[in-house]
Protein backbone atom coordinates (compact mmCIF):
# COMPACT_ATOMS: atom_id res chain seq x y z
CA UNK A 1 0.00 0.00 0.00
CA UNK A 2 1.52 3.31 -1.04
CA UNK A 3 0.61 6.50 0.77
CA UNK A 4 1.88 9.81 -0.54
CA UNK A 5 3.90 11.79 2.01
CA UNK A 6 4.01 15.57 1.90
CA UNK A 7 7.64 15.44 0.84
CA UNK A 8 6.87 12.99 -1.95
CA UNK A 9 4.02 15.15 -3.19
CA UNK A 10 6.30 18.17 -3.26
CA UNK A 11 8.75 16.24 -5.41
CA UNK A 12 5.97 15.18 -7.76
CA UNK A 13 4.72 18.71 -8.33
CA UNK A 14 5.45 19.71 -11.92
CA UNK A 15 6.06 23.41 -12.25
CA UNK A 16 5.73 25.39 -15.46
CA UNK A 17 8.86 24.69 -17.54
CA UNK A 18 9.23 28.40 -18.24
CA UNK A 19 10.20 28.99 -14.65
CA UNK A 20 13.09 26.56 -15.00
CA UNK A 21 14.72 27.56 -18.24
CA UNK A 22 12.66 30.03 -20.27
CA UNK A 23 12.80 27.66 -23.23
CA UNK A 24 10.16 26.74 -25.77
CA UNK A 25 8.29 23.79 -24.25
CA UNK A 26 4.99 21.95 -24.58
CA UNK A 27 3.02 20.12 -21.88
CA UNK A 28 3.12 16.33 -21.90
CA UNK A 29 -0.43 16.04 -23.23
CA UNK A 30 0.62 17.85 -26.42
CA UNK A 31 2.98 15.25 -27.81
CA UNK A 32 3.47 12.64 -30.53
CA UNK A 33 0.40 10.52 -31.43
CA UNK A 34 -2.05 12.88 -29.75
CA UNK A 35 -5.66 13.29 -30.84
CA UNK A 36 -7.08 16.81 -31.07
CA UNK A 37 -10.81 17.30 -30.55
CA UNK A 38 -12.80 17.74 -33.75
CA UNK A 39 -15.27 20.59 -34.32
CA UNK A 40 -14.91 22.19 -30.88
CA UNK A 41 -12.08 24.54 -29.90
CA UNK A 42 -8.79 22.66 -29.64
CA UNK A 43 -6.35 24.60 -27.42
CA UNK A 44 -2.59 24.22 -27.73
CA UNK A 45 -0.39 25.86 -25.12
CA UNK A 46 3.06 25.87 -23.65
CA UNK A 47 5.93 28.02 -22.46
CA UNK A 48 8.54 30.21 -24.15
CA UNK A 49 10.80 33.12 -23.20
CA UNK A 50 8.77 36.07 -21.94
CA UNK A 51 7.35 38.25 -24.72
CA UNK A 52 8.41 35.75 -27.40
CA UNK A 53 6.22 35.46 -30.48
CA UNK A 54 5.04 31.85 -30.88
CA UNK A 55 3.69 30.35 -34.10
CA UNK A 56 1.68 27.12 -34.14
CA UNK A 57 0.87 25.44 -37.46
CA UNK A 58 -1.41 22.47 -38.16
CA UNK A 59 -3.78 21.34 -40.90
CA UNK A 60 -3.35 24.47 -42.97
CA UNK A 61 -3.92 26.83 -40.04
CA UNK A 62 -1.15 29.04 -38.66
CA UNK A 63 -1.85 30.71 -35.32
CA UNK A 64 0.29 33.13 -33.34
CA UNK A 65 0.55 34.13 -29.71
CA UNK A 66 2.86 36.14 -27.48
CA UNK A 67 4.23 34.61 -24.30
CA UNK A 68 3.32 36.56 -21.17
CA UNK A 69 5.80 37.70 -18.54
CA UNK A 70 5.78 34.20 -17.02
CA UNK A 71 6.41 32.64 -20.41
CA UNK A 72 2.94 31.16 -20.87
CA UNK A 73 1.17 31.23 -24.22
CA UNK A 74 -1.83 29.54 -25.85
CA UNK A 75 -3.72 29.34 -29.14
CA UNK A 76 -6.98 27.66 -30.17
CA UNK A 77 -7.61 25.75 -33.36
CA UNK A 78 -11.22 25.97 -34.46
CA UNK A 79 -13.31 23.75 -36.65
CA UNK A 80 -10.80 20.95 -37.12
CA UNK A 81 -12.32 18.14 -39.17
CA UNK A 82 -12.34 14.61 -37.84
CA UNK A 83 -9.87 12.39 -39.62
CA UNK A 84 -7.39 15.18 -40.30
CA UNK A 85 -3.83 14.01 -39.77
CA UNK A 86 -0.40 15.59 -39.86
CA UNK A 87 2.34 17.30 -37.88
CA UNK A 88 1.89 20.15 -35.46
CA UNK A 89 4.80 22.59 -35.62
CA UNK A 90 5.53 25.13 -32.87
CA UNK A 91 8.23 27.75 -33.30
CA UNK A 92 9.58 30.73 -31.41
CA UNK A 93 12.71 32.57 -32.50
CA UNK A 94 15.24 30.00 -33.69
CA UNK A 95 13.57 27.14 -31.80
CA UNK A 96 11.12 24.70 -33.42
CA UNK A 97 9.23 21.78 -31.87
CA UNK A 98 7.42 19.20 -34.00
CA UNK A 99 4.63 16.98 -32.72
CA UNK A 100 4.33 13.98 -35.02
CA UNK A 101 1.44 11.72 -36.01
CA UNK A 102 -1.35 14.02 -34.83
CA UNK A 103 -4.98 13.01 -35.52
CA UNK A 104 -8.27 14.87 -35.15
CA UNK A 105 -11.21 12.99 -33.67
CA UNK A 106 -13.18 12.43 -30.47
CA UNK A 107 -11.42 12.88 -27.11
CA UNK A 108 -12.66 11.63 -23.72
CA UNK A 109 -11.04 11.78 -20.28
CA UNK A 110 -11.51 8.79 -17.95
CA UNK A 111 -10.90 9.15 -14.23
CA UNK A 112 -11.69 7.63 -10.84
CA UNK A 113 -10.23 4.85 -8.77
CA UNK A 114 -9.03 1.32 -9.51
CA UNK A 115 -11.87 0.16 -11.76
CA UNK A 116 -11.00 2.96 -14.16
CA UNK A 117 -7.28 2.30 -13.78
CA UNK A 118 -7.75 -1.50 -14.22
CA UNK A 119 -5.93 -2.50 -17.37
CA UNK A 120 -6.91 -4.68 -20.28
CA UNK A 121 -4.24 -7.16 -19.16
CA UNK A 122 -6.02 -7.56 -15.81
CA UNK A 123 -9.52 -7.93 -17.23
CA UNK A 124 -11.54 -10.73 -18.75
CA UNK A 125 -10.47 -12.43 -21.99
CA UNK A 126 -7.37 -10.22 -22.15
CA UNK A 127 -5.25 -12.25 -24.57
CA UNK A 128 -8.04 -12.66 -27.12
CA UNK A 129 -8.98 -8.98 -26.87
CA UNK A 130 -5.38 -7.88 -27.29
CA UNK A 131 -4.84 -10.10 -30.32
CA UNK A 132 -7.46 -8.17 -32.30
CA UNK A 133 -6.55 -4.70 -31.00
CA UNK A 134 -5.12 -3.32 -34.23
CA UNK A 135 -6.62 0.16 -34.03
CA UNK A 136 -4.06 2.77 -35.11
CA UNK A 137 -6.71 5.48 -34.84
CA UNK A 138 -7.36 4.76 -31.15
CA UNK A 139 -4.79 6.35 -28.85
CA UNK A 140 -4.52 6.59 -25.07
CA UNK A 141 -2.63 9.06 -22.91
CA UNK A 142 -2.00 7.63 -19.45
CA UNK A 143 -1.22 10.21 -16.77
CA UNK A 144 1.50 9.17 -14.33
CA UNK A 145 0.06 8.83 -10.85
CA UNK A 146 1.20 11.87 -8.89
CA UNK A 147 -0.47 14.20 -6.40
CA UNK A 148 0.50 17.82 -5.83
CA UNK A 149 -0.13 20.38 -3.04
CA UNK A 150 -1.17 23.04 -5.58
CA UNK A 151 -2.39 22.97 -9.19
CA UNK A 152 0.53 21.74 -11.29
CA UNK A 153 1.60 23.33 -14.54
CA UNK A 154 2.19 19.96 -16.18
CA UNK A 155 1.97 16.24 -15.59
CA UNK A 156 3.96 13.26 -16.84
CA UNK A 157 2.59 10.79 -19.35
CA UNK A 158 2.59 9.77 -22.99
CA UNK A 159 0.25 8.95 -25.88
CA UNK A 160 0.32 5.38 -27.20
CA UNK A 161 -1.18 4.07 -30.42
CA UNK A 162 -3.42 1.04 -29.88
CA UNK A 163 -1.71 -2.21 -30.88
CA UNK A 164 -1.95 -5.76 -29.50
CA UNK A 165 1.12 -4.96 -27.40
CA UNK A 166 0.26 -1.48 -26.09
CA UNK A 167 -3.41 -2.17 -25.36
CA UNK A 168 -2.50 -4.41 -22.45
CA UNK A 169 -1.51 -1.27 -20.54
CA UNK A 170 -4.64 0.69 -21.45
CA UNK A 171 -7.46 1.38 -18.99
CA UNK A 172 -9.91 -1.40 -19.88
CA UNK A 173 -13.05 0.65 -19.21
CA UNK A 174 -11.80 3.56 -21.30
CA UNK A 175 -10.47 1.33 -24.08
CA UNK A 176 -13.68 -0.64 -24.55
CA UNK A 177 -15.63 2.62 -24.53
CA UNK A 178 -13.31 4.07 -27.14
CA UNK A 179 -13.44 0.95 -29.29
CA UNK A 180 -17.24 1.15 -29.41
CA UNK A 181 -17.10 4.82 -30.43
CA UNK A 182 -14.43 4.20 -33.06
CA UNK A 183 -16.40 1.32 -34.57
CA UNK A 184 -19.69 3.23 -34.64
CA UNK A 185 -18.40 6.64 -35.71
CA UNK A 186 -15.53 5.60 -37.99
CA UNK A 187 -13.49 8.42 -36.44
CA UNK A 188 -10.22 8.61 -34.50
CA UNK A 189 -10.64 8.39 -30.74
CA UNK A 190 -8.29 9.83 -28.12
CA UNK A 191 -8.60 8.56 -24.56
CA UNK A 192 -6.97 10.07 -21.48
CA UNK A 193 -6.63 7.87 -18.39
CA UNK A 194 -6.10 9.84 -15.19
CA UNK A 195 -6.99 7.56 -12.30
CA UNK A 196 -5.58 6.09 -9.06
CA UNK A 197 -6.76 3.01 -7.20
CA UNK A 198 -8.30 3.27 -3.75
CA UNK A 199 -8.91 7.01 -3.89
CA UNK A 200 -11.98 8.89 -2.60
CA UNK A 201 -13.76 11.56 -4.59
CA UNK A 202 -12.31 14.25 -2.30
CA UNK A 203 -8.91 13.74 -3.92
CA UNK A 204 -10.32 14.62 -7.33
CA UNK A 205 -11.93 17.87 -6.16
CA UNK A 206 -10.01 21.12 -5.69
CA UNK A 207 -9.27 21.62 -2.01
CA UNK A 208 -11.32 24.34 -0.37
CA UNK A 209 -9.34 27.50 0.46
CA UNK A 210 -7.76 27.52 3.90
CA UNK A 211 -9.33 29.86 6.44
CA UNK A 212 -8.63 30.95 10.02
CA UNK A 213 -11.45 28.67 11.08
CA UNK A 214 -9.96 25.20 11.35
CA UNK A 215 -13.37 23.61 10.91
CA UNK A 216 -13.69 25.24 7.49
CA UNK A 217 -10.41 23.86 6.19
CA UNK A 218 -10.62 21.38 3.34
CA UNK A 219 -11.19 17.86 4.74
CA UNK A 220 -8.49 15.27 4.42
CA UNK A 221 -9.17 12.42 2.02
CA UNK A 222 -10.93 9.44 3.52
CA UNK A 223 -8.53 6.49 3.73
CA UNK A 224 -9.33 3.87 1.12
CA UNK A 225 -9.83 0.21 2.07
CA UNK A 226 -6.60 -1.71 2.41
CA UNK A 227 -6.42 -3.75 -0.78
CA UNK A 228 -3.53 -5.19 -2.69
CA UNK A 229 -2.39 -2.68 -5.28
CA UNK A 230 -4.57 0.14 -3.98
CA UNK A 231 -3.28 3.64 -3.40
CA UNK A 232 -4.40 6.31 -1.00
CA UNK A 233 -4.18 10.03 -1.48
CA UNK A 234 -2.61 12.39 1.01
CA UNK A 235 -5.43 14.89 1.18
CA UNK A 236 -8.31 16.62 -0.48
CA UNK A 237 -7.43 17.99 -3.89
CA UNK A 238 -3.99 16.42 -4.32
CA UNK A 239 -4.91 14.31 -7.35
CA UNK A 240 -6.97 17.08 -8.88
CA UNK A 241 -3.90 19.29 -8.58
CA UNK A 242 -1.46 16.75 -9.98
CA UNK A 243 -3.52 14.81 -12.52
CA UNK A 244 -6.53 16.88 -13.65
CA UNK A 245 -5.56 20.57 -13.49
CA UNK A 246 -2.55 20.11 -15.82
CA UNK A 247 -4.81 18.60 -18.50
CA UNK A 248 -7.16 21.57 -18.77
CA UNK A 249 -8.09 23.02 -21.18
CA UNK A 250 -7.12 20.22 -23.61
CA UNK A 251 -10.05 19.91 -26.03
CA UNK A 252 -12.40 17.02 -25.32
CA UNK A 253 -15.97 15.86 -25.80
CA UNK A 254 -16.55 14.64 -22.29
CA UNK A 255 -15.58 12.76 -19.14
CA UNK A 256 -15.91 9.16 -17.95
CA UNK A 257 -16.07 8.59 -14.18
CA UNK A 258 -15.75 5.21 -12.40
CA UNK A 259 -15.39 5.77 -8.66
CA UNK A 260 -17.40 5.50 -5.46
CA UNK A 261 -16.18 2.34 -3.79
CA UNK A 262 -14.04 4.40 -1.39
CA UNK A 263 -16.98 6.66 -0.51
CA UNK A 264 -19.48 3.87 0.20
CA UNK A 265 -19.89 4.96 3.82
CA UNK A 266 -20.97 8.49 2.84
CA UNK A 267 -23.57 8.01 0.14
CA UNK A 268 -25.69 11.04 1.04
CA UNK A 269 -22.68 13.34 0.91
CA UNK A 270 -21.68 11.79 -2.41
CA UNK A 271 -24.73 13.38 -4.08
CA UNK A 272 -23.26 16.83 -3.45
CA UNK A 273 -19.67 15.76 -4.04
CA UNK A 274 -20.37 14.25 -7.46
CA UNK A 275 -22.43 17.26 -8.56
CA UNK A 276 -19.59 19.53 -7.40
CA UNK A 277 -17.01 17.49 -9.28
CA UNK A 278 -19.03 17.66 -12.50
CA UNK A 279 -19.40 21.44 -12.23
CA UNK A 280 -15.78 21.98 -11.18
CA UNK A 281 -14.34 20.00 -14.06
CA UNK A 282 -16.58 21.69 -16.60
CA UNK A 283 -15.52 25.05 -15.18
CA UNK A 284 -11.86 24.06 -15.42
CA UNK A 285 -12.34 23.34 -19.11
CA UNK A 286 -14.62 26.33 -19.60
CA UNK A 287 -17.08 23.99 -21.29
CA UNK A 288 -20.60 23.54 -19.98
CA UNK A 289 -21.35 21.31 -22.97
CA UNK A 290 -18.84 18.63 -21.93
CA UNK A 291 -20.72 15.37 -21.36
CA UNK A 292 -20.18 13.57 -18.05
CA UNK A 293 -20.81 9.80 -17.97
CA UNK A 294 -20.69 7.84 -14.72
CA UNK A 295 -20.35 4.11 -14.16
CA UNK A 296 -22.84 3.15 -11.48
CA UNK A 297 -21.30 0.77 -8.95
CA UNK A 298 -21.85 -2.93 -9.75
CA UNK A 299 -23.09 -5.70 -7.49
CA UNK A 300 -20.50 -6.80 -4.94
CA UNK A 301 -20.05 -8.79 -1.71
CA UNK A 302 -22.42 -11.39 -0.20
CA UNK A 303 -25.64 -12.03 -2.18
CA UNK A 304 -28.77 -10.32 -0.86
CA UNK A 305 -30.91 -12.26 1.63
CA UNK A 306 -33.26 -9.67 3.14
CA UNK A 307 -35.77 -7.57 1.11
CA UNK A 308 -33.74 -4.45 1.91
CA UNK A 309 -30.24 -4.42 3.34
CA UNK A 310 -28.33 -1.50 4.82
CA UNK A 311 -25.99 -0.81 1.97
CA UNK A 312 -23.35 1.84 1.48
CA UNK A 313 -23.05 0.78 -2.14
CA UNK A 314 -26.79 1.25 -2.72
CA UNK A 315 -26.53 4.79 -1.37
CA UNK A 316 -23.66 5.61 -3.72
CA UNK A 317 -25.62 4.11 -6.63
CA UNK A 318 -28.51 6.39 -5.72
CA UNK A 319 -26.17 9.40 -5.71
CA UNK A 320 -24.88 8.39 -9.13
CA UNK A 321 -28.45 8.07 -10.40
CA UNK A 322 -29.26 11.53 -9.04
CA UNK A 323 -26.42 13.00 -11.11
CA UNK A 324 -28.77 12.64 -14.09
CA UNK A 325 -30.58 15.73 -12.79
CA UNK A 326 -27.66 17.74 -14.17
CA UNK A 327 -27.60 18.52 -17.90
CA UNK A 328 -25.55 16.41 -20.31
CA UNK A 329 -24.94 13.57 -17.88
CA UNK A 330 -25.45 9.83 -18.15
CA UNK A 331 -24.83 6.57 -16.31
CA UNK A 332 -23.87 3.04 -17.23
CA UNK A 333 -25.82 0.67 -14.98
CA UNK A 334 -23.69 -2.37 -14.10
CA UNK A 335 -25.78 -4.02 -11.37
CA UNK A 336 -25.77 -7.30 -13.33
CA UNK A 337 -22.09 -7.67 -14.24
CA UNK A 338 -20.25 -7.39 -10.93
CA UNK A 339 -18.71 -10.24 -8.96
CA UNK A 340 -19.53 -11.11 -5.36
CA UNK A 341 -15.92 -11.79 -4.42
CA UNK A 342 -14.09 -9.35 -6.68
CA UNK A 343 -14.16 -5.58 -6.32
CA UNK A 344 -12.55 -5.45 -9.79
CA UNK A 345 -15.01 -7.39 -11.95
CA UNK A 346 -13.43 -8.75 -15.11
CA UNK A 347 -16.19 -7.76 -17.52
CA UNK A 348 -15.04 -4.31 -18.54
CA UNK A 349 -16.28 -4.86 -22.10
CA UNK A 350 -19.91 -4.31 -21.13
CA UNK A 351 -18.99 -1.38 -18.91
CA UNK A 352 -17.32 0.35 -21.84
CA UNK A 353 -20.15 -0.61 -24.18
CA UNK A 354 -22.84 0.82 -21.91
CA UNK A 355 -20.95 4.07 -21.50
CA UNK A 356 -20.57 4.22 -25.26
CA UNK A 357 -24.27 3.56 -25.84
CA UNK A 358 -25.14 6.63 -23.75
CA UNK A 359 -22.60 8.72 -25.64
CA UNK A 360 -23.75 7.47 -29.03
CA UNK A 361 -27.41 8.01 -28.23
CA UNK A 362 -27.12 11.47 -26.73
CA UNK A 363 -23.86 13.16 -27.78
CA UNK A 364 -23.72 11.70 -31.28
CA UNK A 365 -27.48 11.43 -31.94
CA UNK A 366 -27.50 7.79 -33.01
CA UNK A 367 -30.91 6.12 -33.07
CA UNK A 368 -30.48 3.39 -30.49
CA UNK A 369 -31.52 2.37 -26.99
CA UNK A 370 -28.82 3.80 -24.76
CA UNK A 371 -30.17 3.22 -21.24
CA UNK A 372 -31.90 0.58 -19.21
CA UNK A 373 -35.15 1.40 -17.35
CA UNK A 374 -34.87 4.40 -15.01
CA UNK A 375 -37.50 4.91 -12.32
CA UNK A 376 -39.76 7.88 -13.07
CA UNK A 377 -42.82 7.89 -10.80
CA UNK A 378 -45.10 5.83 -8.57
CA UNK A 379 -48.87 5.75 -8.14
CA UNK A 380 -50.63 4.06 -5.24
CA UNK A 381 -53.85 2.29 -6.25
CA UNK A 382 -55.41 0.62 -3.24
CA UNK A 383 -53.07 -2.13 -2.12
CA UNK A 384 -51.00 -1.90 -5.25
CA UNK A 385 -48.21 0.42 -6.41
CA UNK A 386 -47.77 1.22 -10.08
CA UNK A 387 -44.21 2.16 -11.05
CA UNK A 388 -43.42 3.93 -14.31
CA UNK A 389 -40.05 4.20 -16.00
CA UNK A 390 -38.13 6.01 -18.68
CA UNK A 391 -36.44 3.83 -21.32
CA UNK A 392 -39.08 1.19 -20.63
CA UNK A 393 -39.94 -0.13 -24.08
CA UNK A 394 -40.00 -3.92 -23.92
CA UNK A 395 -39.95 -3.97 -20.11
CA UNK A 396 -39.47 -7.54 -18.87
CA UNK A 397 -37.66 -9.87 -16.53
CA UNK A 398 -34.36 -11.10 -17.93
CA UNK A 399 -34.61 -14.42 -19.80
CA UNK A 400 -38.33 -14.73 -19.12
CA UNK A 401 -37.83 -15.26 -15.39
CA UNK A 402 -40.16 -14.09 -12.64
CA UNK A 403 -39.43 -10.49 -11.61
CA UNK A 404 -37.10 -10.28 -8.64
CA UNK A 405 -35.55 -7.57 -6.52
CA UNK A 406 -38.60 -5.54 -5.47
CA UNK A 407 -39.52 -4.82 -1.85
CA UNK A 408 -42.53 -2.91 -0.50
CA UNK A 409 -43.26 -1.26 2.87
CA UNK A 410 -46.38 0.05 4.54
CA UNK A 411 -46.89 2.55 7.36
CA UNK A 412 -44.49 0.63 9.60
CA UNK A 413 -41.64 1.25 7.12
CA UNK A 414 -40.72 -2.44 7.26
CA UNK A 415 -39.89 -3.80 3.84
CA UNK A 416 -41.03 -7.23 2.70
CA UNK A 417 -40.53 -9.00 -0.59
CA UNK A 418 -43.03 -7.76 -3.14
CA UNK A 419 -44.87 -9.48 -5.94
CA UNK A 420 -43.97 -7.62 -9.12
CA UNK A 421 -45.61 -7.91 -12.53
CA UNK A 422 -44.86 -6.11 -15.78
CA UNK A 423 -47.86 -4.36 -17.30
CA UNK A 424 -46.93 -2.49 -20.47
CA UNK A 425 -44.22 0.00 -19.57
CA UNK A 426 -45.03 -0.19 -15.85
CA UNK A 427 -44.37 -2.58 -12.99
CA UNK A 428 -47.26 -3.36 -10.65
CA UNK A 429 -46.26 -4.06 -7.06
CA UNK A 430 -48.26 -5.82 -4.35
CA UNK A 431 -47.48 -7.37 -0.99
CA UNK A 432 -48.42 -4.71 1.59
CA UNK A 433 -51.96 -3.79 2.68
CA UNK A 434 -51.28 -0.07 2.82
CA UNK A 435 -48.18 0.44 0.64
CA UNK A 436 -46.09 3.56 1.07
CA UNK A 437 -42.74 2.86 -0.58
CA UNK A 438 -40.95 0.52 -2.95
CA UNK A 439 -37.28 -0.28 -3.31
CA UNK A 440 -35.54 -2.20 -6.08
CA UNK A 441 -32.15 -3.88 -5.86
CA UNK A 442 -31.42 -2.17 -2.56
CA UNK A 443 -28.40 -4.16 -1.36
CA UNK A 444 -24.69 -4.47 -1.99
CA UNK A 445 -25.27 -7.51 -4.19
CA UNK A 446 -28.98 -7.62 -5.04
CA UNK A 447 -30.89 -10.41 -6.75
CA UNK A 448 -32.63 -8.41 -9.48
CA UNK A 449 -33.55 -8.87 -13.14
CA UNK A 450 -35.62 -6.00 -14.60
CA UNK A 451 -34.50 -5.09 -18.13
CA UNK A 452 -35.91 -3.38 -21.21
CA UNK A 453 -36.24 -4.75 -24.73
CA UNK A 454 -32.58 -4.02 -25.46
CA UNK A 455 -31.56 -6.21 -22.52
CA UNK A 456 -30.18 -3.25 -20.55
CA UNK A 457 -30.68 -3.50 -16.78
CA UNK A 458 -32.80 -1.17 -14.67
CA UNK A 459 -30.99 1.04 -12.21
CA UNK A 460 -31.53 0.31 -8.51
CA UNK A 461 -33.84 2.88 -6.91
CA UNK A 462 -36.14 3.68 -4.02
CA UNK A 463 -39.31 5.76 -3.92
CA UNK A 464 -38.77 6.89 -0.32
CA UNK A 465 -36.23 9.12 1.38
CA UNK A 466 -36.23 7.31 4.71
CA UNK A 467 -33.05 6.59 6.59
CA UNK A 468 -31.39 3.31 5.66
Amino acid sequence: MQRFTLAAIACLLVVSPAFAAGELKLPAIISDHMVLQAEKDAPVWGWAPADAKVTVAFAGQKLTATADKEGKWSVEFKGLKSGTAGKLVVSAGDKTLTVNDVLVGEVWLGSGQSNMWWRVSQSGNAKAEAAKANYPHIRMFTVNQAGAPAPAGDCAGAWHVCTPQTVMGFSATAYYFGRELHTALKQPVGLINSSVGGTPIESWLPAAPKTDDAKADAPKATPAPRRRGARRSAGGGDLYNGMIAPLAPYGLRGFLWYQGESNAGKGKLYVTQLATLIKTWRDAWGDESACFLTVQLPNFQAPQKQPVEGSGWAMVREAELKSLALPKTGIAVTIDIGEAGNIHPGNKQDVGKRLALWALGTVYDKKLVYSGPLYKAMKIDGDKVILSFDHAQGLAARKGEKLKGFAVAGDDKKFVWAQATVKGDTVVISGASNPKAVRYAWANNPDCNLVNGAGLPASPFRTDDWDQ
